[in-house]
Formats: C-alpha cells, structure tokens, sequence
C-alpha cells in the first residue's frame, strides 16, 4: 500500500424499491453504461487507487458480469457483502427483514478492505468529475474527514419536494448536518427539518451533503462504539429502523471527535429515485459526452 492510496467505497446494498428495482444496473449511457461507470470513470481519472462495492451478497454475480467485469481491466476492485452478522450479539434483526440496516452499517461491512483514506458514494447517484477530484485532492493531503457540498439549488426537484442534508458551517468546518424537506417555492428555497424543528430558508448556493464523504480508517472505530447505543435505543424497531453514516458524523461533530471540512463542488449532481427521473439523467449524460467530458463509448 502507498501513501498516496486512496480507495472509492460505493453503497449499492440499497433495493431500488421506489425505483422499481435494481437502479444501480439500470442503462444510462448511450452504451449501456451504468451511473456506477461514470462514477468509476471520473475516480480513477482523480487518481483513485482501488473501488470497494458494498452490495449484498445475493447479487454478486450480477455486479461481477456486468460493472464488475467492466472496470476490473482499469483499476482494482473488491466487494464486500452487507450482512447482519456484525451487529452486537445481544440484538437479534427480524428474519423477515428484507432491508438492509443502513448505510454506516453497510460501511462497516468493508472495514477490513480499507486501510487508507477513503471517499464514499452511492451507486445510484451521478457526482461529477469536480467532486472527486476535490475529495482526491484532499485525501491525499489531509488525515481528516471532509464532506463534498453541492449547491442546494442544483439538487432540487421539479416534481416536488425532496429530502437533503443541510450543511451548516463555521470557518469551514460543518457543525450540522439537518435532514429536511426542502423545496423551491416562489423562487425561496424553503426547508422544513425532519426532527420537527422550525422552517429556515437557504441561498441557492447554499452547501447540501448528497452523501459524498473523505474519510479516514478511524471511522471504522467509531461506528463500532456508537453502535450498541443506536441498537439499544432502537431495539422496538428493529424491522425497519436505519444505521445511518450522517447520523453517525452528526455524533462525532457534537461530541468534537473529529473536524469534518466542507469542501464546495461545482459539479452537477444527478439522482434516480423514480424512473421519471431516467430522462434527465440520460439527457445530461448525452451532453456531457457532445462537451468532450465523456466518451461515447465510456471504456473504449
């Protein structure tokens, strides 16, 4: 392992239930590339060493014949399975439960590939060349965690309102992160918390997580010690409650055992929850590759 190592974790364990399956493998390139290649594509050309896919383990071979056996001639990958036997012993997650426990817990499942910084993503999300070149940039130069912000007016919807992770900074450093409802309403971008908490509004370059971290290897320490007491306080809903990496990182904020950097992105950022959303993305992907920013034929 390098010094200058720095591996790119993609979450895509998720069902794709709204989507109506599995969104991860959906065609969106004009030769059925996936958003999982773009993704790919612009991280090795930021200099990212190795890929580590977190999916479950029932659709291995699907990922390996198809984005697997796509990318392994261009950099190294490992997959690392999403199950429940990591949890501590005492908590016992319903047989019936189909959905994974969320996404610090499918992180964890990875702990032993990782032994260098690290950037995090999700397989269904489009992300943009300048995202990763940032989070490359200051993985290789720092030892702390950072968040990529996107401009909270690039990310909304026309279809109506959409749950984002606002960020709020000091020097800039985040300080929070509150999960809200947000929408644009006379040209106000207004955002309602999910904990209940009052209505704020935000600029339109106002800094939104769409859960795109730099990390480091000591993440893995904290979630295992936050773990018991997330499982604890949610041991009556156990069939649907979630392990969430930014409940985890609002943790560490409060509790000051880590800074994390709010590093401000330019790019584009593209998501697929509904099949409405497949011709924008297919749309913005087709004028990406007229610029020049993309092959026609992503590998070729």
């Amino acid at each position: 392992m390098s010094e200058n190592d720095i591996t790119l974790v993609v979450l895509a364990a998720g069902m794709g239930s709204r989507f109506g399956g599995l969104k991860q493998i959906e065609p969106i390139g004009p030769n059925c590339e996936f958003i999982i290649d773009y993704s790919v594509y612009d991280a090795i050309k930021a200099g990212f060493t190795k890929i580590v896919f977190i999916i479950k383990e029932e659709n291995y071979e699907m990922f390996k014949q198809t984005i697997g056996k796509r990318v392994e001639a261009h950099i190294p990958v490992e997959y690392a399975f999403q199950k429940n036997d990591n949890i501590p012993s005492k908590y016992h997650i319903p047989e019936d439960r189909i959905k994974p426990l969320g996404t610090a817990h499918a992180l964890l499942c990875a702990k032993d590939l990782i032994h260098e910084n690290f950037a995090i993503i999700t397989a269904d999300d489009f992300y943009g060349y300048d995202a990763f070149e940032k989070s490359a940039n200051y993985l290789r130069c720092h030892d702390d965690f950072c968040v990529i912000g996107y401009q909270i007016g690039e990310t909304l919807s026309t279809k109506g309102a959409v749950k984002r992770g606002v960020c709020m900074e000091q020097d800039g450093y985040l300080t929070q992160i509150i999960e809200s409802k947000v929408e644009r309403v006379n040209d106000v971008i207004k955002c309602e918390p999910l904990s209940g908490a009052p209505s704020y509004e935000v600029e339109e370059s106002h800094p939104v997580s769409m859960l795109m971290f730099g990390l480091t290897p000591r993440i893995f320490q904290m979630i295992e010690s936050k773990m018991d007491d997330y499982f604890e306080s949610h041991k009556n809903d156990l069939s649907s409650c979630e392990f969430l990496i930014p409940d985890v990182l609002d943790t560490i904020i409060r509790s000051k055992e880590e800074k994390i950097k709010v590093i401000k992105t330019e790019s584009k950022w593209y998501g697929v929850t509904y099949r409405e959303d497949l011709d924008t993305i297919k749309n913005a992907i087709h004028k990406l590759i007229e610029k020049g920013e993309y092959h026609n034929n992503l590998w070729n």
